[in-house]
């Protein structure tokens, strides 16, 4: 809370800061739409030395950026696919993760978005940085190279949020713009993306080095306990409520109006519903009576009887160090403090002569693209481990930095590429259309088709996510 203090204290501070900048600077602030922009020439020298004197690499770097930004392009309308799909036709995700389609990245987001790590304003202005000046001196780059004259450098902001949310520009000439090939306009505007996706896994590499030296493996992450798959017409007794060969609509009648916790199945003992399924109405799944749901075990296993746990293999060593009826003290980190738990151990229902503490663990993010992806990002950590910090506060305040800065490189690069007149994305599409037909109209007609129906479909996004709280 005291960092959160001295946080807002830095954005007062940077905020009358901007304020009193501008308003010496007055003469080269100018409104243009939405924005107010601040004109300088700063970096133009530098932008203009980096596209003359590397010819070679920049000509090569121009197939790679246009690739890139097709690759971002597909995967964008991809996952706004998949995430219409799911507003459209799954609201009872939409209620449970509450967010909003569209929504800014302000600081403290983390607040209104829970499962969010800390975002805090001096992650922000450091992730403006690193995320848009290189976006913006690669679009300069790539047009200097082109011959394309650079006019301007500098940084807006948004009237509705002024002075605190600023943006930068490179404002390049547009008159010759327009009069360079296809191929030379969709290098220049793809390099800003491509820029992004660099600086992605150019912090990737530097999360998994200072997380390999800034965190060590100090417990196992349980995510779930042990369950069995249990058919409907089998279950007996509900809370000491008696059925008789019920039907899976009255099992999931009587389960919404109860708080279960105790129900008999086949003559064995389960402590609660895991899940149902949706295409199968004859099973659902059923949480063991394990002593681990019953003693409410929560959090990362980190010691059992005072030895750390430090992987999965030293957890399963040490459980097998006793008999089922033994009692075990197990402590656990939840991240906001630590427990401790008298737990009896049961029988294993594989081997009876074996001990049993009936925790789970689940695979999440393992299936489709995104979590490929997902995977991909947090491979440098082994599964299920729980990592402690070897510095209390600055290791995990650098690791959710590192983490926060690839999240929104790949975010803007994704974003600035789908086909919409706002974004580099939307002429980026019309070029190519234009390529293929060799007609004008009918490219600006595409350009304007698409854009107005990925808006109508916003539109659309935002209406369900509305109605879903009703």
């Amino acid at each position: 809370m005291s960092f959160i203090i001295y946080d807002i204290i830095l954005l007062i501070s940077f905020a009358i800061f901007v304020s009193i900048f501008l308003y010496i600077k007055r003469k080269n602030l100018k409104k243009e739409g939405l924005l107010f922009l601040y004109r300088t020439k700063w970096g133009i020298k530098l932008i203009d030395y980096v596209g003359k004197k590397c010819n070679k690499s920049l000509k090569v770097l121009s197939y790679i950026s246009i690739g890139t930004g097709y690759i971002l392009m597909l995967g964008m309308l991809y996952l706004f696919g998949k995430i219409f799909w799911i507003y459209i036709f799954n609201q009872d995700v939409v209620r449970a993760i509450k967010v909003p389609p569209i929504m800014p990245l302000i600081p403290y987001i983390d607040k209104v978005v829970p499962f969010l790590p800390s975002f805090y304003f001096i992650y922000w202005v450091i992730i403006l940085a690193v995320i848009a000046i290189p976006h913006e001196f690669a679009h300069g780059i790539f047009a200097a190279y082109k011959k394309i004259k650079i006019k301007t450098t500098g940084f807006g902001f948004f009237p509705f949020f002024f002075p605190v949310f600023p943006l930068a520009f490179v404002e390049l000439d547009e008159k010759k713009m327009v009069k360079k090939s296809k191929f030379s306009q969709m290098a220049v505007l793809s390099a800003g993306t491509f820029a992004n996706i660099l600086t992605a896994i150019l912090f990737f590499g530097v999360l998994w080095l200072f997380f390999s030296l800034a965190f060590s493996p100090a417990g196992v992450q349980f995510d779930s306990y042990s369950y069995s798959i249990v058919e409907v017409a089998s279950i007996s007794l509900m809370n000491g409520v008696v059925l008789d060969n019920p039907s899976y609509r009255e099992f999931v009648s009587l389960a919404k109006n109860n708080s279960l916790n105790n129900i008999t199945a086949g003559g064995k003992n389960y402590a609660g519903i895991k899940g149902f399924y949706a295409d199968s109405e004859e099973y659902v799944q059923l949480y063991d009576d394990s002593p681990a749901i019953t003693s409410g075990l929560t959090g990362a296993i980190t010691e059992i009887n005072g030895i750390k746990i430090d992987g999965m293999e030293k957890l399963k060593e040490e459980i097998l160090k006793y008999s089922p009826g033994e009692k075990v003290i197990i402590k656990t980190e939840t991240g906001e403090e630590n427990l401790e738990y008298e737990v009896a151990l049961g029988e294993n229902p594989e081997n009876k002569n074996l001990p049993w503490l009936g925790i789970g663990f689940e695979n999440y993010g393992g299936s489709g693209v995104t979590g490929k992806i997902f995977v991909a990002l947090s491979s440098f950590k082994k599964p299920h481990i729980y990592y402690e910090p070897k510095i209390d506060g600055i290791s995990t305040f650098v690791y959710n930095l590192l983490w926060w800065i690839i999240l929104i490189s790949i975010s803007v690069a994704l974003v600035n590429m789908l086909p919409m007149g706002i974004f580099d994305g939307g002429r980026f599409f019309y070029l190519t259309v234009f390529a293929i037909t060799k007609n004008e109209k009918i490219s600006k007609k595409a350009f304007s088709l698409v854009t107005y129906l990925l808006l109508f479909l916003l539109l659309l996004l935002m209406i369900f996510w509305f109605l879903s709280f009703k």
